[in-house]
């Protein structure tokens, strides 16, 4: 069985002042999104799954057009305010303007999905090594099994130079399972070490931490384990509009319940990401470079 590609789509770009998921970034105005649509394609994955938000899609429509002649394509729309029940009683919470997060965008495609999958952000580079141990890693897996996986990174390799950054940080067991993951918020360098910031106390994560950049393997199995999940987060938060539903909390709980067991996976390439404007000459460079060498064709599409 083929895996599919879940793309994240819905961000709002706060920090980087627009839709990062649709900025040029190669030479022929490629996305990074597209980068990682073809390093799928290589690698094995034969359908791609976009998540979007309704008010954003029509920016998303002449790159999605063109992507159909290459890879099957689909697209499901994150609710900002979806219906919530706990066994037949509406939960009640606060209107939003900002997506319930990223596990919440990966339940909201449940409809489309029904295989083996892994996702990503539409604006992060991963390199091919990624996609190719993901997609063996996910040919092995059946719809029902609760085996999940996630690409980790050092952490090192994962930082801006102009801003901080929110990481995963995972804790791995010899026998390269994952232990715990933690989203931690407001990383960075600050002389010469690695640190995060909590209740406004500074803490410094070792450089040879692994950490998550949001590139998660699962079978459909994680969709009613979400659900059940997400019904409690929203009652817990239901007065708080900025509360997010992360991966790394909910892939937590199903670790600390033994519900679940992820493997963490290993690859060669580095990643590559724009948080910040500041970021993307660095991330067009290097793409202009592994184009030189031959890694990508100047025009992925022809």
């Amino acid at each position: 069985m083929k895996p599919t590609l879940l793309i994240l789509a819905a961000g709002i770009g706060s920090r980087y002042g627009g839709l990062k998921q649709i900025d040029p970034m190669g030479p022929q105005g490629e996305t990074l999104m597209e980068y990682g649509i073809y390093d799928a394609i290589k690698s094995g994955f034969n359908k791609a799954v976009f998540l979007f938000r309704d008010d954003i899609v029509a920016a998303f429509e002449s790159k999605y057009q063109r992507l159909k002649d290459f890879i099957e394509v689909d697209y499901v729309f994150q609710d900002l305010n979806p219906e919530v029940s706990n066994n037949g009683v509406p939960v009640t919470y606060s209107p939003r303007v900002k997506p319930w997060g990223t596990a919440h965008a990966v339940l909201s495609a449940a409809s489309a999905i029904k295989e083996p999958f892994a996702v990503i952000n539409a604006d992060d580079f991963y390199g091919r090594s990624a996609y190719q141990v993901m997609a063996t890693f996910l040919k092995n897996c059946q719809a029902h099994d609760n085996t999940y996986a996630v690409v980790g990174y050092p952490i090192v390799k994962t930082l801006s130079d102009h801003g901080h950054v929110s990481r995963a940080t995972l804790d791995v067991n010899p026998n390269n399972l994952l232990t715990h993951v933690v989203e931690r918020t407001k990383i960075q360098m600050s002389n010469g070490s690695v640190m995060y910031l909590q209740n406004d106390e500074n803490f410094e994560i070792p450089s040879s931490t692994l950490v998550s950049t949001n590139f998660w393997g699962f079978t459909p199995s994680i969709f009613s384990e979400l659900q059940k999940q997400f019904t409690d987060f929203v009652a817990s938060n239901h007065e708080n509009p900025k509360s997010e539903f992360y991966i790394p909390f909910a892939v937590n709980h199903l670790i600390e319940t033994q519900i679940a067991t992820v493997e963490v996976l290993n690859c060669e390439d580095d990643w590559m990401g724009v948080t910040y404007q500041q970021d993307k000459a660095k991330v067009m460079g290097m793409i202009s470079q592994l184009t030189a060498d031959g890694q990508y064709p100047a025009s992925l599409w022809g």
